[in-house]
């Protein structure tokens, strides 16, 4: 055991000697091993990150929320041209849903529009994403007041002109001013502001809620009526906790077949969207973003394996006479094999620890400018070391094989 790690320490230094003395050939051999971790890293780290964010995003929306909608949220074998012609969903399903369906917990009648603006006083906020439900989207989507509170069940129904809004929304016209009970105007139209939302940030899909405002979907149709083309309709439900949703699925389908006269030798002229199977789509994607970024960055790492395996036939023809004297005093094969390979592990190692620091430094950077945390995982710093590792390994066994094999009296004559 001394042996191998003294032998360890000996090929430190020698990696060490090969960077002070050769320090461009080196650096140039190692820039292939120091971008291909880097390369790798970042990837894993990126995505991980991105998932980690995914996941948080979605950490307090239910995986069995549905949407029914006439459009799909993935993939479908329809033709598009035909779910164009799917009707839109009515206020009069979400409240025969809502009546006959036993097993929903929470339900919203939800309708999809346009940004608009919101004044109050000489303040203007452009752009804001509007979001017009029924009481219970609060619960849905997983809405968290800071101050007032939002619209409730009467106040939904009437089609009262009330809204809630988005941090930034609410930071933007109200400035230090507290919002509760302030007129706002939208659509022309005067609104009291009910509440304001906790501070969010950027999220992963869409617009973050700090740029919304929610309204009353039944203001909404007061307004402009059911059969707008500005904004598309959809139900937002989600079962009671226990009920099996693939037969709470069937239900629903069946019921809506029924009250759309739906015969059947017809298909479904609606989706049934479930959430669960879009952040399965996602978790597919960014497998595949995974696949792919090792793809590229197994090419780096090729490069970067054949730069080693330069700088390895290099240093042991420059060491061909030394391996012959070490011979000819006793060292067996296997003590100049091992020699070399630390040698490269460890030269690979300098290359993988540059290329993890860089991805670190713009770990820092990314988290600081933007509001999105870029981690670096110690699983990640594992994957990378352990590729340094590898194609040291994998790049210096050839030389190391033939410094081991070279005859003593014909190494130290040649070396001379």
């Amino acid at each position: 055991m001394l042996l191998y790690l003294r032998l360890l320490n000996e090929s430190f230094f020698f990696a060490i000697n090969a960077l002070r003395n050769n320090k461009l050939r080196t650096i140039l051999s190692l820039l292939g091993v120091t971008v291909g971790i880097f390369s790798i890293i970042a990837v894993l780290s990126a995505v991980d990150s991105m998932d980690r964010k995914i996941k948080s995003d979605l950490s307090g929306i239910d995986r069995n929320m549905i949407y029914l909608f006439n459009h799909p949220f993935g993939p479908s074998d329809i033709p598009q041209w035909k779910i164009n012609q799917f009707p839109k969903f009515t206020y009069n399903e979400y409240e025969y849903l809502r009546r006959n369906v036993a097993d929903i917990d929470k339900i919203s009648f939800n309708l999809f529009t346009s940004s608009e603006n919101i004044k109050y006083g000489a303040n203007t906020v452009n752009d804001i994403s509007i979001e017009p439900g029924t009481a219970q989207i609060e619960s849905l989507d997983n809405l968290k007041i800071a101050q007032g509170r939002f619209f409730n069940e009467s106040e939904s129904s009437s089609g009262a002109a009330v809204i809630v809004l988005g941090h930034e929304v609410a930071v933007n016209l109200f400035g230090t001013e507290d919002p509760i009970g302030k007129y706002v105007r939208l659509y022309g139209r005067r609104f009291t502001v009910l509440g304001v939302l906790e501070k969010e940030g950027m999220t992963s899909f869409g617009m973050s809620k700090d740029a919304k405002a929610f309204i009353c979907s039944n203001f909404y149709r007061q307004v402009f009526g059911d059969n707008t083309l500005r904004a598309t309709p959809a139900i937002v439900l989600k079962p009671k906790q226990g009920v099996d949703i693939e037969e709470f699925k069937d239900e629903l389908t069946q019921k809506i077949r029924a009250y759309r006269g739906i015969k059947p030798s017809e298909d479904n002229n609606f989706f049934v969207n479930i959430i669960a199977g879009m952040l399965e789509m996602v978790d597919n994607i960014i497998g595949q973003m995974n696949i792919v970024g090792w793809i590229i960055s197994g090419f780096s790492l090729l490069v970067g394996g054949f730069g080693i395996a330069n700088i390895m036939f290099v240093s042991v023809k420059e060491r061909t006479s030394l391996i012959g004297i070490q011979k000819s005093l006793g060292a067996k094969n296997r003590f100049i094999l091992f020699q070399f390979l630390f040698e490269a592990v460890i030269l690979s190692l300098f290359g993988g620890l540059i290329g993890m620091v860089l991805v670190w430094i713009i770990a820092m950077i990314v988290t600081q400018l933007l509001d999105f945390e870029f981690v670096l995982s110690f699983s990640n710093i594992v994957i990378g070391t352990g590729l340094a590792v590898f194609i040291g390994l994998l790049s210096g066994i050839l030389p190391a094989v033939s410094a081991s094999k070279l005859d003593p009296v014909e190494a130290i004559r040649t070396g001379n």
